[in-house]
């Protein structure tokens, strides 16, 4: 179950058309630094296909050696990742994302800390003299918070000072290209986007606060003509079609019904986010426990948000913003990282930050 807090708010290679040995940049593609592991050889293929796709340069194609299980210890991140990556952004000054390949860990362990984090957050905030939340205190949570959150500009990493980290990344290698295929592939439909609440809830807490954002995401989508399906009933419903954007409370619907999310269907550009503690927990195909977004990859959304571990409802991405930001004509890592309100925390993104069907 997700904790709330009251007041505050390996698979196969994937199958590809030979990448060449070399390609042109273009200017969005300097934005961007590419890690892939060698502990996992199959992410280079992914890492130089993307690359080609978006024209990122070949010379930020990094690779480091690191464990090729999901958690690493925070002496091993500093010791094999940091020191890898830190001296090539900061010769880079105009790198702002960072996609990481599947083969990267997911979750570091803060040894001194003695939680588990993602590694992406991470990544993000290495510049920064910024440690992890301890315990969701107010002052805490105020401490790590997003001066990007709720924002409604592009992001520029010399201003905010941190770093825009997504991965490609699901169930097998072929998921995780399918990731890059639909952001390449992506229109800029006018939906339908799918939100389904959960009602009851004290409309005070973090759980009602959820709930009001899905509202308000419906509200703005469809003053927008968007055409939007908000479902406000017990139920926990199918979209009737494929959608251009998705938000549920997953498996902590108390009506929730595995086979109605499993058949959740998207067009490229999609994106999505669940309502789920550890919706991020692992790439590995799961048999029990809560709803994972490995399934909505399979199922062919272009971005999603998840979590290694309980984020609070405070952490969640805010519909509202989400989908607004998108549909504005930011593009996918912007618009996940406006409506998301914690850095160094427990999120982790998933595809191209790139992604941008609805750009003016």
């Amino acid at each position: 179950m997700l904790a709330m807090l009251a007041g505050l708010v390996l698979g196969s290679a994937p199958q590809s058309a030979t990448v060449p040995s070399d390609w042109p940049a273009t200017a969005e593609g300097k934005r961007v630094m590419v890690v892939w592991n060698r502990a996992v050889p199959e992410g280079e293929e992914l890492a130089r296909y993307y690359a080609w796709k978006r024209g990122v340069p070949k010379s930020q194609v990094v690779m480091i050696s690191v464990i090729g299980a999901e958690t690493m210890n925070s002496d091993e991140f500093e010791a094999k990742i940091v020191s890898e990556i830190q001296p090539r952004t900061k010769k880079l000054s105009g790198v702002d994302f960072i996609v990481l390949a599947k083969g990267m860990p997911l979750r570091i362990f803060d040894l001194e800390i003695r939680q588990h984090y993602s590694l992406d957050s991470y990544i993000s905030t290495m510049d920064m003299d910024l440690k992890p939340m301890v315990s969701p205190s107010a002052a805490d949570v105020q401490r790590i918070a997003s001066p990007y959150f709720n924002k409604d500009e592009p992001f520029s990493r010399k201003k905010y000072g941190f770093y825009l980290v997504t991965r490609l990344d699901g169930y097998s290698f072929a998921d995780a290209k399918r990731l890059v295929d639909n952001s390449i592939n992506a229109r800029g439909d006018k939906g339908p986007f799918h939100l389904d609440a959960m009602p009851n809830f004290n409309v005070n807490d973090g759980y009602g606060a959820m709930n009001a954002s899905l509202a308000e995401a419906a509200r703005v989508l469809g003053d927008r003509g968007f055409q939007v399906n908000f479902e406000k009933t017990a139920e926990f419903a199918r979209p009737p079609a494929a959608v251009m954007g998705y938000a549920s409370w997953g498996s902590n619907d108390h009506k929730f019904v595995k086979e109605n999310y499993l058949a959740v269907r998207f067009k490229p550009g999609a994106l999505a986010e669940t309502f789920v503690s550890t919706s991020g927990r692992t790439m590995k195909p799961v048999t029990e426990g809560q709803s994972v977004i490995t399934d909505l990859i399979k199922n062919g959304v272009t971005g999603v948000k998840g979590y290694v571990n309980e984020p609070y409802t405070m952490a969640l991405a805010r519909p509202h913003i989400l989908f607004d930001r998108y549909t504005k004509g930011h593009n996918l890592a912007e618009s996940f990282a406006m409506s998301s309100p914690l850095l160094k925390w427990r999120d982790i993104v998933f595809g191209d930050p790139l992604c941008r069907p609805y750009k003016k």
